[in-house]
């Protein structure tokens, strides 16, 4: 999924990280490599929910952790699948599936990395790198797959509204796997990557969104700041959807936004945007058929 000649968030410098982790010991559960010493992230409590690690066959074999909230309340649910940044399964990912549940979403949110080890407890941020990289994208959309067949098992899932939503790295599994699963009916992609970055070679194990747009199943809602490198390449997105004619896709720019803008417990997040890019999602998934709430 990632590319270090391309500013795909994936720097110390496009996160704002700090290498000591420090701070992290103050919000055990966040990314230890990416958590500001003054943050204040939000947190969604369970009352009234049903949270918990489900495991998920994956293709080739592994059994792959998730983390599930859905709403502890009869009826069938439509599902959100979350798709974590680089730093894997950790206190805001799984928050983000509590605020989901606590609408009226089943949300689960697959760990895929950990068959290499967990980034989330890491503070060096290359090795966080160096653990994602070694997650090859097929095997990622395998691992997708997988949720949508835990989510298709299951009594109080609605199988026919799904969507998918994800942040930074997660953010391209989004497009990615809106291209791949026609299960999917609606993604929204924070800052996630989109094009090929300059010198980049042809690899299997490394997928683009925008050289595989035309095989859309579902419309995608990006949002992207302006103050991201990763905006560099919305243009072209943009022209990339229309000329494939996939006019129910759309990407909206923040001018006033960095890389991670939505991540509460990092210097970037910006409240105001990020609250913005939440009614947004909620909006669209609404429109794409995927409202929150059991059907009667």
């Amino acid at each position: 999924m990632l590319n270090l000649t391309h500013p795909e968030g994936l720097n110390a410098e496009d996160l704002h990280l700090t290498r000591r982790g420090v701070a992290a010991a103050l919000f055990s559960g966040y990314a230890a490599a990416a958590v500001r010493a003054e943050a204040a992230p939000i947190h969604t409590d369970a009352a009234g929910l049903v949270t918990a690690t489900v495991t998920l066959a994956a293709p080739d074999g592994f059994a792959l952790p998730a983390y599930l909230a859905r709403p502890q309340a009869p009826g069938r649910f439509p599902a959100v699948i979350v798709a974590s940044e680089i730093f894997g399964l950790h206190e805001y990912i799984k928050d983000v599936c509590r605020r989901l549940a606590r609408l009226g979403y089943v949300a689960i949110a697959p760990a895929f990395f950990v068959r290499v080890a967990d980034p989330a407890p890491i503070a060096d941020i290359d090795e966080v790198i160096r653990i994602v990289m070694k997650a090859p994208d097929p095997q990622v959309m395998g691992d997708v797959g997988a949720a949508l067949r835990y989510l298709g098992g299951q009594g109080y899932v609605d199988a026919g509204r799904i969507a998918i939503t994800g942040f930074c790295y997660g953010g391209g599994v989004t497009w990615l796997a809106c291209e791949q699963f026609p299960q999917i009916k609606a993604g929204v992609a924070w800052y996630g990557k989109m094009v090929r970055p300059a010198g980049a070679t042809d690899d299997p194990n490394r997928l683009w969104p925008i050289e595989r747009v035309a095989m859309l199943h579902a419309p995608v809602l990006g949002l992207y700041g302006a103050k991201d490198g990763l905006a560099a390449g919305v243009p072209a997105m943009r022209q990339a959807l229309a000329a494939a004619g996939k006019t129910t896709s759309e990407i909206i720019v923040y001018p006033d936004a960095g890389h991670g803008f939505h991540a509460d417990y990092r210097p970037s997040y910006n409240a105001a945007d990020a609250a913005d890019g939440w009614s947004r999602m909620l909006a669209f998934f609404a429109r794409e058929g995927v409202p929150p709430g059991a059907r009667a």
